[in-house]
């Protein structure tokens, strides 16, 4: 079965071919970090019209490298939330409209379940049951994951999420847009033990984070600081980075060790930062445990996870009707107990 998938949740529009015979075929991503810089973070609307730019000519492009043509797609995938409501409804109605012109089945996928199963898609590959981080600028979970659609929530953060205070930071280091990467690099420079912030929630008991408060802290010491020098900011990146993945790697051992696995996949846009995983590999390794992580090319929102993970939920088609709208809001176990995969 060959399946198209269309991502355009928010500001990267990615479009993918996945043959369930012949895994991964092709795959483009378009990033908008250019068009929304100059205003310092996404702009809803140009989002959206941009995704009406890319989708089509991303589409095109992949099923030349594939060597594939429109008539051979079985299935289409889009990314039905959460996410930008505009930006949801560009890729629902194109991949809608595809799947009208061609008579072929459309289906929703929700966009942290693509996230969340895109490890599969490299090898090694870990298997069932594992727990798994979603760690981006949204969201910041550990979930119990025992099969394709069987996901329990273990734990996530109540307020800011892990990418939410890179981005935060950043900013109030006088970075730019998108600042997550931004503050990573400049880290790289820094000492990270010149200062010492806290880490919220560390002894909470629980498998909850809160990130709020560290942001805070950073801003209580740049003000305290006055003007900053390049090798201060750099100090501040490295110290704010070093507490953030102390609790991701904290949390992520406890939830292992609370659940009785060994496996940890680690999903999203930070779970590229570097220091995280090599930090997660050195903790993990002493106990026997092992992370996944996807290709770092598909840490970030792309194509390839929605069509991968339709392949996972759908391995016999998809049944039902071709349907239309979007959740910009939109729990991950609730979308789960909603559509069960056909067997």
């Amino acid at each position: 079965m060959l399946i198209l998938g269309i991502e355009t949740s928010c500001d990267e529009t990615g479009v993918a071919l996945y043959d369930t015979r012949d895994g991964l075929l092709a795959d483009a991503l378009h990033s908008q970090v250019e068009l929304h810089a100059r205003y310092g973070g996404v702009v809803p609307e140009l989002a959206s019209r941009d995704h009406v730019r890319r989708v089509l000519p991303l589409t095109s492009t992949v099923l030349q490298q594939a060597r594939r043509r429109i008539e051979d797609v079985d299935l289409i995938a889009f990314t039905q939330g959460p996410g930008l409501g505009g930006a949801l409804l560009v890729g629902a109605s194109i991949a809608t409209g595809i799947g009208l012109a061609l008579g072929r089945p459309v289906v929703g996928i929700h966009h942290l379940e693509g996230h969340l199963l895109s490890p599969l898609l490299a090898e090694p590959r870990p298997g069932f049951p594992f727990v798994a981080l979603l760690v981006s600028g949204g969201h910041t979970q550990l979930m119990r994951v025992d099969g394709v659609g069987r996901y329990t929530l273990l734990g996530e953060t109540q307020d800011d999420a892990a990418g939410e205070a890179f981005d935060k930071t950043a900013t109030l280091l006088g970075l730019g847009y998108p600042g997550g990467p931004a503050l990573a690099a400049l880290a790289e420079a820094g000492d990270s033990k010149r200062f010492e912030f806290p880490r919220p929630m560390l002894a909470s008991g629980d498998l909850h984070f809160s990130f709020s408060g560290l942001k805070t802290s950073v801003l209580t010491r740049v003000r305290a600081l006055g003007d900053l020098d390049d090798g201060t900011r750099a100090d501040l990146a490295a110290s704010f980075q070093r507490a953030i993945v102390e609790v991701l790697v904290a949390k992520c051992r406890a939830a292992l060790e609370r659940e009785g696995l060994q496996s940890l996949v680690v999903a999203g846009g930070v779970g590229a930062n570097a220091l995280l995983r090599a930090s997660l590999a050195d903790a993990l390794d002493s106990t026997g445990a092992r992370a996944y992580f996807p290709p770092m090319r598909l840490c970030t929102d792309n194509g390839a996870m929605i069509a991968f993970a339709a392949a996972l939920k759908y391995p016999e088609g998809f049944p039902g009707e071709t349907s239309f709208p979007v959740f910009p809001r939109w729990d991950l176990a609730e979308a789960a107990a909603q559509s069960a995969p056909r067997r």
